[in-house]
């Protein structure tokens, strides 16, 4: 008979990195359970993951798959025979995925069709587009977990819309892991020197620009740099470039005005938030971290799944219409100055996580 819990947690992308050592930081504090993690290689560049893993104390990976990037159906196949073949070696009693990853759906897949609970960490979110494959990812998952953990009331609200109070699962409002991380390791950036030290700036956008959906298209990200290039005349704009949105900019000879620099660890994304006049991005994430210290965003996309920074006014929406990302530039100092509301949990969520899971 089993005394001690096994959980697997199925990691590949930069999000993924920061939820789980939080999570991961819990577990620790209980006997009664132990953690494999499974690394898909989804994030392989040493910017993108290696320095993620060394800065946060994240465990080392007791298996890495080694995926990296392949074509959707290529890499979400490859993976889920990857993780299948760990779940039948380790037979772990749960298996832990974030967010919305094509990590996230294969380690997903493979859970369920080995009958092993799945754990869905950021739960509900819903964008309403079908036609970003995150939105594909993160609901199928919902679909087949076994306890799913939701950042937010309104993401609560949106499985109870979709019927989940029906099926055999269990969803619970935990708050966001990603406001444990910021509370937790901002207290470590006090005395990091930063890109913006050494450039002496003492105003700038901080913008990350990586979504598929714009660096795929030219024409979207021809629009984008020229907004960019546009605001670096009143602000100077920084932006750690992602290997796909460099791959792309290349391959279109896109002429870049503001500054550029090499992906970053977490713990210099965070050094940056907080010095920061404002945020412009189209990831999800930098989203929430953006009102998490306190700072305006533009997103770069048409629809967001953090409806409650739009609703609020903390968020605005553009695309990659260059008049729509100017304009909300010059307007960003009329966006609300209080933050005191409290969207999504009280930096608890991974203590709160790993209790329930305790239950199981």
């Amino acid at each position: 008979m089993k005394t001690k819990k096994k959980i697997l947690t199925v990691i590949g992308a930069r999000p993924q990195f920061i939820k789980s050592a939080v999570v991961s930081r819990e577990f620790t504090k209980h006997d009664c359970i132990s953690e494999v993690v499974v690394h898909t290689g989804q994030h392989y560049d040493h910017n993108m993951s290696d320095v993620f893993f060394r800065e946060m104390d994240i465990p080392e990976p007791a298996y890495n798959l080694g995926i990296k990037s392949a074509l959707q159906g290529q890499m979400t196949g490859r993976m889920l025979e990857g993780i299948e073949a760990i779940i039948l070696e380790e037979k772990p009693d749960g298996v832990i995925v974030y967010g919305d990853t094509n990590s996230t759906l294969a380690a997903a897949i493979a859970a369920a069709k080995l009958h092993v609970k799945l754990i869905h960490i950021e739960a509900g979110l819903r964008s309403f587009n079908m036609y970003m494959p995150e939105e594909v990812n993160r609901i199928l998952t919902d679909r087949i977990s076994s306890l799913l953990f939701c950042p937010s009331e309104i993401a609560m609200r949106n499985l109870k819309n979709e019927g989940f109070e029906k099926f055999d699962c269990r969803f619970v409002n935990s708050g966001d892991v990603m406001l444990d991380a910021s509370i937790f390791y901002s207290k470590k950036i006090d005395d990091r020197i930063s890109v913006i030290d050494k450039l002496k700036l003492k105003e700038f956008v901080l913008c990350t620009v990586h979504r598929a959906e714009n660096t795929n298209d030219p024409v979207k990200l021809k629009d984008i740099i020229f907004a960019l290039n546009t605001i670096n005349r009143d602000m100077p704009v920084v932006l750690p470039m992602h290997p796909r949105t460099k791959k792309n900019v290349e391959a279109l000879s896109l002429k870049i005005d503001f500054t550029v620099i090499e992906p970053i660890g977490y713990l210099d994304m965070l050094k940056l938030l907080k010095d920061c006049s404002m945020v412009m991005t189209d990831s999800g994430g930098l989203q929430k971290e953006a009102y998490f210290f306190k700072k305006s965003c533009i997103c770069l996309r048409n629809d967001t799944e953090w409806t409650e920074l739009l609703d609020s006014g903390h968020l605005v929406l553009t695309g990659s219409d260059v008049s729509k990302i100017t304009e909300a530039f010059l307007n960003n100092k009329k966006m609300p100055s209080d933050y005191s509301e409290v969207f999504y949990g009280d930096g608890n969520a991974s203590k709160l996580i790993v209790g329930e899971i305790l239950k199981m």
